[in-house]
């Protein structure tokens, strides 16, 4: 037995709840994951997991020596990453989750550059907007735009988004372009709205201009809880947007979305970069939150490849 596979074995079978998924996210067999873990008992002399056919749970033991597992292994990946040519050169795999049109319009585009500068780094990239399960989906880290209300998560605060409103020239010319945001209440003004992950409602929005502020509360069309289909539906004209504008660039650049409310500003979405504060944050995880932070302090493209404005405030 390998003690360190077995470490490894076991503490991914405590963070995916499951003998199968620790065996998936680790590449190895179902049988070789148990072995793996059985044999660790066997050495320790403990029981490590209860586990019966429809749950499996940590013992007391199991517990305590998970976490004494989780900082060994971490202290060993850094002792690895701290020799000059690891550090210098990151490299694995890494999982991550990000918002499908952050992924469309900015970080696909820029990954060539990325891994021209660490070519021996592989992305798993999960494009969503869901909420994921970091440990049970075994994801390095998400990055979302919005408050993190997950207590439980580690994040990194790496931007904040501008944010805008825009109609389609089809809604502008049936309905007109609403001026003031009591417009959108009690009228036949429409929203298209996006169905927030956790709850499944759809927020309002809350704008301002000197000292008047508003939480805008409209009806809508159609509901969406993605980000491209959102996008899709207001260049329809099924209502007005809420976008931060890199999403919107490109498209009024070409006449398909108009800027609504121009005199009236939104708080800014914050971007964050979430990870699970059992999991070490490793040599590549690290560069590539360090990437996104100078990526998107970089500007907006035009249609034509001219530079509009920041991503960020």
């Amino acid at each position: 037995m390998d003690r360190f596979d077995a470490m490894r074995a076991f503490s991914r079978v405590v963070e995916a709840g499951s003998f199968t998924k620790a065996a998936q996210t680790l590449q190895m067999s179902k049988t070789t994951v148990t072995q793996l873990v059985q044999q660790l008992e066997a050495r320790l002399r403990v029981k490590l997991l209860h586990r019966t056919t429809r749950k499996l749970s940590v013992t007391p033991d199991g517990a305590a020596y998970y976490e004494r597992v989780v900082r060994l292994l971490a202290d060993m990946d850094d002792a690895e990453t701290s020799l000059s040519s690891a550090a210098a050169a990151p490299k694995g795999r890494l999982r991550v989750d990000v918002p499908s049109p952050l992924a469309r319009l900015v970080l696909v585009p820029a990954l060539p550059a990325f891994h021209a500068r660490y070519p021996d780094i592989q992305f798993d990239m999960g494009v969503s907007d869901r909420m994921v399960d970091l440990i049970g989906d075994n994801v390095d880290c998400v990055v979302r735009g919005g408050e993190i209300t997950d207590q439980s998560l580690m994040a990194r605060h790496v931007g904040d988004l501008q944010i805008g409103a825009y109609a389609a020239p089809s809604y502008v010319e049936r309905l007109g372009a609403p001026e003031h945001p009591r417009e959108m209440e009690n009228t036949d003004h429409r929203i298209v709205g996006f169905m927030h992950p956790r709850t499944g409602m759809v927020e309002p929005r809350t704008m301002h201009c000197g000292n008047e502020r508003i939480e805008v509360k409209s009806r809508y069309v159609l509901a969406v809880d993605d980000g491209n289909a959102y996008l899709e539906a207001g260049l329809a004209g099924l209502g007005v947007l809420w976008l931060p504008t890199y999403m919107a660039a490109a498209h009024q650049a070409r006449g398909e979305l108009i800027p609504v409310f121009e005199q009236w500003r939104f708080d800014p979405m914050p971007l964050y970069v979430a990870f699970s504060p059992n999991r070490h944050v490793s040599a590549k995880l690290r560069v590539f939150i360090d990437w996104i932070v100078e990526l998107m302090k970089k500007p907006v493209p035009r249609a034509n490849g001219e530079p509009l404005h920041p991503y960020l405030l």
